[in-house]
C-alpha cells in the first residue's frame, strides 16, 4: 500500500482528462454536456469511448460523481466492445483507467485508485509507444479529440497531437478525419492547403456527410449544379441517424447560402416530421428561423405573424430543452418579441439575464446585445444607457467579436456626437 502523497504524485503524471488543463467553467461545461448527448451513441460510434470518457469528466466536474462513474464504465465497455481485437484489454483503455484512477482516489477509495494504476502500468509495458519520445497513439488520439471540443488555443494543441498520432499510426481513418475537422475549426477552411486535406480525407471517409457538407462550401460548384450537389447530400443525411455529427446543421447553412433560408426552413420541418422530439433538431430549426426573421434582407413588415409565432414557440422550448446553455436564445427571443410589439416582455428578459449569474464572456456578450437593444429596439432610444453598457462590454479583458463591436459602436458615436467623455475612455482602454 502506498503513501498519499505518492499516491497522488503518480496520479498527477497520468495521460488522461483531470490532468489535460481542461477549461472547466460551468457555461463550457454544460454546452460541451449538452454537445456531447446530441452526437447521439450510433453516429458517434467510433468515438463512444472518449465520448464517454469526456462526459465522465464533464459530470464529475459539475459534482455529479456517481454519475461520473457511470459513465467511466460505459467508456470502458465501449472500448472493450468497438476494439475487435483477441484481448478486450489494450492501449485505448489507459486514458480511461487514468480517469478512474483519479476519480476513485478522490472519492477517498485508494485501494481501487492504485488497482487502476497497476492496470495502468501493466499496459504500458505491454504496448510501449512505437516512438520513445511520443505518447502513445491512441492516447495522443483521444488527448486531441478532446482537446479540440474547447477554445481556439486548444483546438490548435488538438491538430498537433492528431497529427503524432496520425504519424504513428496512419491507418485509422476516423482520426484522419477529426484532424481535419480541427484543422477547420482553428483555420479558415478556403486555405488551400487545408482544402486539399479536406479532399483526401472525405475520399477515405465517404460516410461522414458533416465533413463532405463542409468540402461543399469550400469547394463550390456553379450555379445549379451546386443547388443539385446541396440537395443530394441534404437527402442523404436526412437518412441518417440524427445526430449533432449527421450533418444537418451545415447542410441548412448550404441551404441558406446558396439556396434561401425559406428552403433551408422547409428542410428542418421535414426533419422535424420525421423526427418530431429530437431536440437537436429543434435547435437547428429556431436558428433557421432567426435567420429568417433577422436577415438584412427582411422587411418587418412583410414577414407573417404566424412564422413569427412559430419562432418564438421554437426558442422558448429549445431553452426548456437546453436549460444551462441557452444565453444566445433567450436573446434571441427578446429581440423576437421586440418583432410583435411586446416590448415588456424582451425588456423582462434583458433584465433577468442582467441579473443572473454569468460569467465573464457571458457578461460581455450580453453587455453588447443590451448596448444595441437599448439603441434600436426601445420604444425611445436610449442613448446614454446603450453608451454605458457598450463600454461595459468593452473594460471586459476578453478578445471578442462583441468586445470590438462595441468598441466600433462607441466610436461611432464619438464621431456623430462628438463626445470628449467617449474619447478619452477610448484612449484609456488602448493603455
Amino acid at each position: 500500500m502506498m503513501s498519499q502523497s505518492t499516491l497522488e504524485s503518480k496520479l498527477e503524471a497520468l495521460q488522461c482528462h483531470f490532468n489535460w488543463n481542461l477549461d472547466c467553467s460551468r457555461s463550457t461545461l454544460f454546452r460541451l454536456k449538452y454537445n456531447l448527448e446530441d452526437i447521439g451513441t450510433e453516429e458517434g460510434y467510433s468515438w463512444l469511448g472518449h465520448i464517454y470518457n469526456l462526459q465522465g469528466f464533464i459530470h464529475y466536474e459539475l459534482g455529479f460523481s456517481e454519475d461520473a462513474l457511470r459513465f467511466f464504465s460505459r467508456a470502458t465497455e465501449a472500448f472493450r466492445q468497438m476494439r475487435n481485437t483477441v484481448s478486450d484489454e489494450g492501449p485505448w483503455l489507459v486514458v480511461n483507467y487514468g480517469n478512474l484512477a483519479w476519480l476513485h482516489n478522490q472519492q477517498g477509495e485508494q485501494v481501487q485508485s492504485q488497482n487502476y494504476l497497476s492496470k495502468i502500468n501493466a499496459l504500458m509495458n505491454e504496448y510501449p509507444s512505437p516512438s520513445q519520445d511520443e505518447l502513445h497513439p491512441e492516447i495522443s488520439a483521444e488527448k486531441a479529440w478532446t482537446l479540440m471540443k474547447f477554445n481556439k488555443e486548444k483546438k490548435l494543441l488538438a491538430i498537433d497531437y492528431f497529427q503524432r498520432a496520425i504519424r504513428m499510426q496512419p491507418d485509422m481513418v476516423a482520426w484522419r478525419t477529426s484532424y481535419v475537422l480541427a484543422l477547420v475549426n482553428a483555420h479558415n477552411n478556403s486555405d488551400h492547403a487545408i482544402v486539399e486535406k479536406m479532399r483526401i480525407a472525405k475520399e477515405h471517409d465517404p460516410e461522414n456527410l458533416y465533413l463532405a457538407a463542409l468540402y461543399l462550401d469550400a469547394c463550390p460548384q456553379k450555379g445549379t449544379k451546386m443547388k443539385d450537389e446541396v440537395c443530394t447530400l441534404a437527402r442523404r443525411v436526412l437518412k441518417k441517424p440524427v445526430s449533432s455529427y449527421s450533418g444537418i446543421n451545415p447542410v441548412l447553412m448550404l441551404y441558406s447560402k446558396y439556396l434561401s433560408v425559406h428552403e433551408a426552413i422547409d428542410l428542418i420541418e421535414e426533419a422535424l416530421e420525421r423526427h418530431p422530439d429530437e431536440r437537436y433538431l429543434k435547435w437547428c430549426a429556431a436558428n433557421c428561423y432567426r435567420s429568417r426573421i433577422f436577415s438584412r434582407q427582411t422587411r418587418t413588415n412583410l414577414l407573417e405573424r404566424s412564422m413569427i409565432d412559430k419562432a418564438i414557440s421554437l426558442c422558448k422550448e429549445v431553452i426548456s430543452l437546453y436549460p444551462h446553455s441557452s444565453l444566445n436564445m433567450k436573446i434571441t427571443l427578446a429581440d423576437m418579441y421586440v418583432k410583435v410589439n411586446k416590448q415588456d416582455k424582451a425588456d423582462q428578459i434583458y433584465n433577468e439575464l442582467l441579473e443572473s449569474d454569468l460569467e465573464y464572456k457571458e457578461q460581455q456578450m450580453l453587455y453588447n446585445k443590451y448596448a444595441k437593444h437599448l439603441y434600436f429596439n426601445g420604444k425611445l432610444i436610449d442613448r446614454q444607457n446603450s453608451i454605458e453598457y457598450h463600454k461595459k462590454a468593452a473594460v471586459i479583458p476578453h478578445q471578442s467579436f462583441h468586445r470590438e463591436n462595441s468598441i466600433t459602436m462607441l466610436e461611432k458615436y464619438t464621431k456623430k456626437y462628438g463626445s470628449r467623455e467617449i474619447e478619452e475612455f477610448l484612449i484609456k482602454l488602448q493603455q
